[in-house]
């Protein structure tokens, strides 16, 4: 569905918690205002996700990532959006050593940055922060499953929760996160069954990506929607374009012409 310029309304939350068990929450993430315009076009909510630090800035995690970059991309992302709720994420280190970090990082990218909600990774070992969070106004959108900055405390991409053991122990901190006050749930490349039952176990919507088809919505990264890095597509991409292969052939074309002499700028 595309919206035309007259029926762009800013979403808010209270407009996407009412989406749950109604319509689909399409999420898409965006790093600038480029991007943003483009997603704008058709998404509910855009990310603006510390995966940054391996799509934008190449790096291997999103370790790297610092708040100040993160206030940085989500400014450039609200300048090109008109519909969407954007959400900035935390970055590592953010939020997690203390409750005063979280409320004065929270609050810097949402003063700084423009944003709607923040998102932080982590079940009831960071329910203080969220709390106190959400206290300040602030919505909070929870994320559980595979969390990348703990990516070496888990030491593999591999699926979470695929044990029962440890898909009660999955829906016992989403409920936890839940009654600290987070508005959604991201949920990233759980089991599909454990997926299932968080969702029926929230009143609050849930965010799938590599979870399957029982969240109360997607998420997808924006260069493995467009395919813009054919050189590495995570096994959880959804890819609609190849629009990477397609600029790598259309660089190539110019650079012959150039060499050729074909090519006279106008």
């Amino acid at each position: 569905m595309t919206y035309s310029k007259e029926n762009f309304k800013r979403l808010t939350i209270v407009d996407l918690l009412k989406m749950k068990n109604n319509t689909p929450i399409v999420m898409a993430t965006a790093y600038d205002k480029w991007t943003a315009k483009i997603v704008d076009q058709a998404v509910d909510t855009i990310l603006v996700g510390d995966s940054l630090g391996n799509v934008i800035q190449g790096k291997e995690t999103t370790l790297p990532v610092t708040l100040e970059e993160m206030i940085y991309h989500t400014r450039m992302v609200m300048r090109g959006t008109d519909r969407a709720f954007v959400i900035g994420d935390m970055p590592f280190l953010s939020y997690q050593p203390s409750v005063r970090d979280a409320v004065i990082s929270a609050g810097r990218l949402m003063k700084e940055g423009l944003c709607q909600a923040v998102k932080l990774e982590g079940g009831s070992a960071f329910a203080p922060q969220i709390e106190a969070i959400v206290i300040c106004g602030i919505p909070v959108i929870g994320h559980l499953g595979l969390t990348p900055q703990s990516i070496h405390a888990f030491g593999s991409h591999g699926k979470r929760a695929k044990t029962k053991e440890a898909a009660e122990q999955l829906i016992k901190e989403a409920r936890a996160i839940e009654n600290a006050g987070v508005s959604m749930v991201v949920l990233e490349n759980i089991a599909h069954d454990t997926a299932k039952q968080v969702s029926e176990a929230l009143q609050v919507p849930t965010i799938g990506i590599g979870a399957g088809p029982h969240c109360d919505g997607q998420v997808q990264v924006f260069h493995d929607l467009f395919g813009l890095t054919p050189e590495f597509i995570p096994r959880h991409a959804v890819q609609f374009t190849n629009s990477g292969l397609d600029m790598i052939e259309g660089v190539k074309k110019y650079a012959s012409e150039v060499r050729s002499g074909k090519l006279i700028s106008k």
